[in-house]
């Protein structure tokens, strides 16, 4: 009998080590809630993957063994146990809140939580990974409450814009690791200069309202706060390839070391996107790369940042005049682009947007102590770029020049080609100081102090007919420098359920510019601001997952450079200021994730393109007394079954201006003829905007999802179509006749599947067809209405968003 024993025993040795099993289990926090995202490995054989949005994990086709497991995520301490496999296991983890914060202290100090009293949309990286085939950042935000996005060329490479509650981007505020990303002088961000940066983003909080206290411009109609690349903890590289419609390709590497010897850690991108635009002549080159390394201390965290963006894209900036647009007969009515188009016929080969920015951030936050901590940065970005153009019959005189005589004939144009420079530098500090005495009271101190230098200048490169332009002539030059100081407090002190919220923050704006003086001479001149932004809140938590808010913000808001150097001191315009009114409630749980939000924005002074000119002839935007936005908005998620979810938002607003004065120019006899309207909406508000998404998951590791976009009717000025009396509108077709943006639905369909093979962690297939619906749709566009003959003439501009195109994906992870 022990002779069998043994025998069976021999037999079954090789199948008993060739056994393959699994360990999964879930990671929490303390209070029971998921935590998506979270890394557990093994390091013996090196094996790490990240929860699901349920905090589930699995590692499989382990041996028989001992194993260190090690569960970790972004602001907990980490927590190792040991476990003799015998068999499949289960492994849950809970994960206690780290006293340092472990590099969130810079960013959480300008952003909300689930308690604050203002309405935001958490985007996770695992959001932003399945939506980025190659589209500008603005697109993969497309699904967020109260969005509107456009492309320029059409396909969504290149330059986009994005609006949110109808503000545009110069209203809206970006931070990229609590550093203002906004321009200092047009206030604008321009995310294509940095392609590709969804690749290296750990998370984004997207505000909308005045919201909390931020750095750089203030935030009018909302704020984007991005936080890159954050801990590791095991070694990984991801190669990532997208190819589709318009020759659009995007070649992606993602590589870290991970956590080495407990201290230090490497990470780095390097990407590429191409593409030819759907609108003629609009490609886009884009190069970009992202390097960081982190120093972990017991109680301090050093980060440093450089990333880079390249873009080289051909003008597409101007839209398609509407009687090409409508023309129906025209084989590219819907793609024609008129820049850079000589006289020959041919188009200006480069009529081109070139730009570099460097971005360099050095990052520290350090535990004083159980109740304080502390975190600062230091940034600085150069910039430095042109845009190139083709200019027919442009006036000598225009560019400083006397009209040159050769004979007989007086040359007054001439075809040239000019280069426009900006030649920038931004550097600053911000911090922020966290003090939690109790477990109920919190405060945070927070501010930064940034300075902008820019050059802009102009080259005239060629000229077709000699004008008297020596090479490379330079035509004009200006400098700016703006210094931004701000400071805020922050508190937050719990009272059983009711949590009560202030905010104050004090901003200080120095602005230099070259402009026209009160004898319309161009001089170096300046101009000081001083804004004060209170803010007050009311929150009552009805249990962990859910709450009832309300609050009160002021936000100031500057003029940007053209308003200042368009104008002279006798009609420059004053700041805007808004009231912003916020309530709502919010709820989290398993099966459903939402919430609903009222607000009222009331509007001091806002700036307004009136059709008016100044007193040197240029159109300017001016104040206007009172306007307002009021509406509601809902975002809700259901987890219907274990495969599938539905998601939707929504949008219900009016926006309007009280009393208005809209000017059309009369080129019979130069004059300004007034339209008055006593209430009008506010041009590019959308009455509705409403997303969904439907995703099903058939079987593990795959996804098929049904996203759509509806966007209401909105005016590309604030006149509601309205034209001075005795005025007819000349010509029969709506786009001729309407200065409008029609409304529209569109609908992608996105298709995902990962899976492992040995040596590979994963190999995820993607595939995203855009307006699967083939939709002729706008997006964006401009209106330029004048008078002549006695009859109102719209000069409308339309972007036209491309019909159906796709996007596959392969992603290797190792």
């Amino acid at each position: 009998m022990k002779n069998l024993f043994a025998a069976i025993i021999a037999l079954l040795l090789p199948y008993m080590a060739s056994a393959q099993f699994s360990i999964s289990g879930k990671v929490t926090n303390q209070t029971g809630q998921a935590l998506p995202g979270a890394t557990v490995s093994i390091t013996n054989p090196s094996i790490s993957t990240q929860t699901d949005a349920q905090g589930a994990y699995q590692l499989i086709n382990l041996p028989a063994g001992n194993y260190t497991l090690k569960a970790s995520y972004v602001g907990y301490q980490l927590l190792t146990k040991t476990i003799n496999l015998k068999g499949s296991t289960t492994a849950d983890f809970v994960l206690e809140g780290s006293p340092i914060g472990a590099e969130e202290v810079t960013v959480t100090a300008t952003r909300a939580n689930k308690t604050s009293p203002t309405a935001f949309t958490n985007v996770s990286k695992k959001d932003l990974q399945k939506n980025n085939f190659g589209q500008d950042l603005p697109y993969l935000l497309n699904q967020t409450p109260s969005v509107v996005v456009t492309s320029d060329a059409g396909a969504g490479v290149g330059y986009t814009g994005i609006r949110i509650r109808g503000s545009d981007a110069s209203r809206v505020n970006v931070t990229i690791n609590g550093i203002p990303y906004n321009d200092s002088e047009s206030q604008g961000s321009f995310f294509v200069d940095l392609p590709d940066i969804a690749s290296s983003i750990n998370n984004i909080q997207v505000q909308r309202g005045v919201g909390t206290s931020t750095n750089g411009a203030g935030a009018f109609g909302g704020s984007i706060n991005i936080q890159t690349t954050t801990r590791r903890d095991t070694a990984y590289t991801d190669i990532s390839s997208s190819a589709g419609s318009y020759n659009t390709f995007k070649n992606t590497i993602n590589l870290g070391t991970g956590l080495l010897g407990g201290k230090f850690s490497v990470d780095g991108r390097l990407s590429q996107i191409k593409s030819d635009g759907y609108i003629d002549d609009a490609s886009s080159n884009l190069k970009s790369y992202f390097v960081s390394g982190a120093y972990y201390g017991k109680n301090n965290t050093l980060r440093a940042n450089i990333f880079s963006g390249k873009e080289r894209t051909f003008q597409a900036w101007n839209g398609i005049p509407d009687y090409i647009i409508s023309d129906n007969t025209l084989p590219n009515h819907r793609t024609y682009n008129e820049l850079g188009l000589m006289p020959n016929g041919k188009r200006y080969p480069d009529q081109v947007d070139d730009y570099l920015q460097n971005h360099y951030q050095l990052l520290y936050d350090q535990t004083l102590s159980d109740k304080l901590s502390f975190s600062g940065a230091l940034h600085y970005t150069r910039g430095k770029g042109y845009y190139e153009e083709y200019k027919k019959d442009a006036d000598v005189t225009d560019y400083g020049l006397t009209p040159v005589k050769y004979g007989d004939e007086t040359i007054n144009s001439t075809n040239l080609v000019r280069r426009r420079w900006l030649d920038n530098h931004f550097y600053g500090v911000t911090y922020a100081l966290k003090y939690k005495p109790e477990s109920n009271l919190n405060f945070t101190l927070g501010g930064a102090y940034n300075e902008y230098k820019g050059a802009h200048y102009g080259n005239i490169l060629y000229t077709e007919q000699s004008a008297g332009i020596p090479p490379n002539y330079e035509y004009y030059r200006d400098d700016a420098k703006k210094t931004d100081f701000n400071i805020f407090g922050r508190g937050e002190w719990r009272l059983g359920d009711v949590i009560l919220n202030a905010d104050l923050q004090y901003r200080r704006i120095y602005y230099s510019f070259f402009g026209l003086d009160r004898n319309l001479n161009n001089v170096q001149q300046n101009a000081t601001l001083n804004f004060f932004n209170p803010k007050a809140g009311i929150t009552y938590v009805i249990d962990e997952n859910s709450n009832v808010y309300a609050s009160y913000a002021v936000g100031n808001h500057e003029p940007n450079r053209d308003d200042y150097t368009n104008s002279t001191p006798a009609n420059r315009p004053k700041p805007e200021t808004l009231h912003d009114f916020e309530a709502g409630y919010r709820t989290g749980g398993d099966v459903f994730k939402g919430g609903v939000n009222l607000f009222y924005m009331l509007y001091n002074n806002q700036l307004i393109l009136t059709g008016a000119l100044n007193d040197v002839g240029t159109p300017v935007r001016v104040n206007v007394d009172k306007s307002y936005r009021a509406g509601i908005e809902f975002d809700g998620r259901v987890q219907a079954t274990k495969h599938l979810s539905i998601a939707a938002t929504a949008t219900l607003s009016t926006n309007k201006i009280k009393n208005y004065t809209q000017y059309l120019t009369n080129w019979d006899d130069e004059s300004l003829v007034p339209i008055f309207l006593k209430k009008t909406d506010i041009a590019y508000s959308p009455s509705f905007i409403g997303s969904g998404e439907i995703a099903y998951s058939p079987v593990k590791g795959g996804e098929i999802a049904l996203l759509s976009k509806y966007i209401s009717s909105q005016y590309l000025d604030n006149t509601m179509n309205t034209n001075p009396n005795g005025f007819p509108v000349t010509g029969d077709n709506r786009y001729v006749r309407d200065r409008l943006l029609k409304n529209y639905f569109v609908s992608d369909l996105r298709l995902r599947y990962s899976f492992a093979v040995k040596h590979v962690k994963n190999i995820g297939l993607g595939l995203q067809v855009n307006n699967i619906f083939n939709k002729e749709y706008e997006a964006n566009g401009a209106t330029y209405p004048d008078i002549e003959g006695g009859q109102v003439i719209n000069y409308n501009y339309f972007f036209a968003q491309a019909k159906r195109n796709f996007m596959a994906s392969v992603t290797l992870s190792f």
